[in-house]
């Protein structure tokens, strides 16, 4: 009845599955440090789509991290891919440290 009226759908998550998104920010921050805000915003992002509260036509999410050398971007995008496939390559990234050089951007 909920479902019908909030056109949000019901689905019975595996327990396994379940657990898994509960402990998702757990998970990210044993493997990333000092990332609190990033953590919370995917783990929240990837728990609403797997939930099915997003249009299913669309991906899960596309997350852009940004920031100087070093403070765990491609660690975060690893950790998750991790996390959700199982599996660390099963994700897409697209380098732009081309783009820092003041150099290269009349190339």
């Amino acid at each position: 009845v909920v479902s019908s009226w909030t056109n949000i759908p019901v689905t019975k998550l595996a327990q396994t599955e379940a657990d898994k998104l509960l402990n998702m920010e757990s998970v990210l921050h044993k493997r990333v440090i000092g990332q609190e805000e990033a953590v919370v915003a995917v783990s929240k992002a990837v728990r609403r789509a797997r939930a099915g509260l997003k249009d299913p036509k669309r991906p899960i999410g596309s997350f852009i991290f940004l920031g100087p050398t070093g403070v765990g971007k491609t660690e975060l995008a690893r950790a998750l891919a991790e996390t959700i496939f199982g599996d660390e390559d099963a994700m897409i990234r697209i380098d732009m440290s081309e783009y820092m050089e003041k150099h290269a951007t009349s190339r």
